[in-house]
């Protein structure tokens, strides 16, 4: 295969999420901007996933000189650091919730289950196409108990009253950090409302090359995801995205250390 139907193939890909995630799509787009380097290319990848500044970040990066080698040493010393610190935040018996699908989450998690700590995961599975399962899957392989709930269940799934256990902490990924919230897959602020009143704490799990301080759109996706064929004249919405204000969100979770919204501000700005 050349490199057009290299770079094509991965543009489709992505663009039909069979790569997912704000890592994976990163390191995928890196891969293809270096088998044909032009701003052409570069403004394509951009526009597969809009609702993505760590891809951004490292296609510009790319452009300006960086190597492939170092950028791909960041995902992995950062990788590192955040799951020693998840680890030092899950407890014994926790049951953490987490929901669609994070590598960042995952790996951490994983990462805790193999250093001893025992707990159990409540999850979703993340329509229109299931990334939840994705996260079970992977979490499940490792030894790890999973409950997976329907995405109409958070109120269940996030409430002892409705009979299931007390979720302790909850563990979601972002796609960006900005100033004054993260974006994260659609349902997130729901997580984050229903959290805040069961006085459950959210901690954002991602790489600090998530933050941007520029206007971040929502994308929305294509209808047939939610219904193939559906009778004409109903309307479908399907964004993928939504905002959840920093006031729900305990700490970020990054290579950075745990710290606060303000903290880490400061921080990743400090890094750029």
């Amino acid at each position: 295969m050349n490199k057009q139907k290299r770079f094509n193939q991965i543009v489709k890909d992505i663009k039909e999420v069979k790569i997912q995630g704000a890592r994976n799509i990163a390191k995928k787009a890196l891969y293809a901007y270096s088998l044909i380097p032009t701003k052409a290319s570069r403004k394509k990848l951009l526009s597969l996933r809009p609702t993505e500044p760590m891809l951004e970040n490292i296609l510009e990066m790319a452009e300006k000189g960086k190597s492939i080698k170092e950028i791909k040493k960041h995902f992995n010393a950062a990788q590192e650091k955040i799951n020693k610190n998840v680890f030092k935040i899950i407890e014994n018996n926790d049951v953490v919730f987490t929901h669609c699908h994070s590598t960042n989450v995952v790996n951490a998690l994983i990462y805790a289950k193999k250093k001893g700590k025992r707990f159990e995961i409540y999850n979703t599975e993340t329509r229109p196409l299931f990334q939840g399962r994705k996260t079970a899957r992977e979490l499940r392989k490792a030894g790890i108990k999973v409950t997976m709930f329907v995405d109409s269940a958070l109120g269940v799934a996030l409430s002892k009253e409705q009979g299931t256990e007390k979720v302790d902490k909850i563990f979601i990924g972002a796609d960006a950090i900005l100033k004054k919230g993260v974006i994260n897959k659609i349902g997130s602020e729901v997580i984050a409302q229903i959290a805040k009143n069961q006085k459950i704490p959210v901690y954002i799990v991602a790489d600090s090359w998530k933050y941007t301080p520029k206007k971040t759109p929502i994308e929305n996706r294509k209808l047939n995801e939610v219904w193939d064929k559906a009778p004409k004249n109903i309307k479908i919405k399907n964004p993928a995205f939504e905002f959840i204000p920093k006031k729900y969100i305990e700490a970020i979770i990054s290579e950075l250390g745990t710290l606060s919204y303000a903290s880490f501000l400061k921080k990743a700005k400090s890094a750029q």
